[in-house]
């Protein structure tokens, strides 16, 4: 099977031939991804010696917390270690602030009509190549940050295979969370001139509310209903709990059931602020 427009690459033809063509085109946009992010090998390195650098950082200040309270929400230092190498792993797949291609840029000065007119959905076509940006960053930035944690701190890991394989389903619709969210926020610019404001604002309170810099665990009430409230923490300390086995059997599950739906409602959300940025455009542009 070939998609008109889409080259067929020879690792694909395989798996692809027994797809229909509505979904083989985003299975192409998937391995595109991949590969178009495979081309920045030397930004992958720069990026993994990053997460490295801030992960000794991190780990150094909340182990001697764990050390100076005694009872750090529950923490040790084989699970605070965990918290923070998981956390610094997933930062290069889940991407709270990266550039959505040239979306950005399309929407600011109309170009996006041009993607309407193509028969490609423009959520689920930036999606796809979204998860193979996301995988391609995974397997060489975030495994080793892991390993380096797990040589120089010792980690509190689960011994079973479930926290793995049900942590794999949660990261994958955390990348899709964080995804959906940057589309959202991308498509205000059909309204504003400029969003680089914005966007610094949705990084600043994403990344805190997702417990990046420490675990929504240890937030106080009124913040940990507050962060409940969105879906940060879906993006980064939901797969972390999952895959540290911190949560288990039907809380674990639950978990997942809270990506689902903030992925519906976000998904939902951006597929309306399309609608209407694109009758906008319509108008303005005659």
């Amino acid at each position: 099977m070939f998609v008109r427009g889409i080259p067929e690459g020879d690792g694909q033809r395989a798996i692809v031939k027994r797809l229909p063509a509505s979904v083989a085109v985003y299975a192409y946009l998937v391995g595109a991804g991949f590969r178009k992010q495979s081309q920045y090998k030397l930004a992958m390195f720069a990026g993994l010696f990053t997460n490295c650098v801030f992960g000794f950082v991190r780990a150094a200040v909340l182990v001697a917390a764990v050390e100076a309270t005694g009872d750090f929400g529950g923490y040790d230092q084989g699970t605070i270690g965990a918290y923070v190498w998981l956390s610094q792993g997933l930062l290069g797949a889940v991407q709270f602030m990266g550039p959505l291609g040239q979306l950005d840029d399309r929407v600011r000065n109309g170009d996006i009509a041009v993607d309407f007119l193509r028969p490609v959905d423009i959520q689920f076509g930036y999606l796809a190549d979204d998860l193979g940006r996301a995988v391609c960053t995974f397997l060489p930035r975030g495994v080793p940050s892991v390993l380096v944690g797990a040589l120089t701190f010792g980690l509190a890991m689960p011994g079973t295979p479930v926290p793995y394989l049900l942590g794999a389903v949660s990261v994958l619709l955390a990348v899709a969370i964080s995804f959906l969210c940057r589309f959202a926020v991308a498509l205000i610019g059909f309204w504003v001139v400029e969003t680089r404001g914005i966007r610094q604002l949705y990084y600043a309170a994403g990344t805190f509310l997702a417990g990046l810099f420490v675990p929504v665990h240890m937030f106080p009430s009124w913040l940990r209903a507050i962060a409940d409230a969105t879906p940060f923490p879906s993006i980064l300390q939901s797969p972390v709990d999952l895959i540290s086995g911190r949560i288990t059997g039907a809380e674990a599950f639950a978990v997942v059931g809270v990506q689902v739906f903030w992925v519906l409602v976000i998904g939902s959300a951006g597929r309306v602020l399309l609608v209407a940025g694109r009758r906008r455009l319509e108008v303005q542009g005659g």
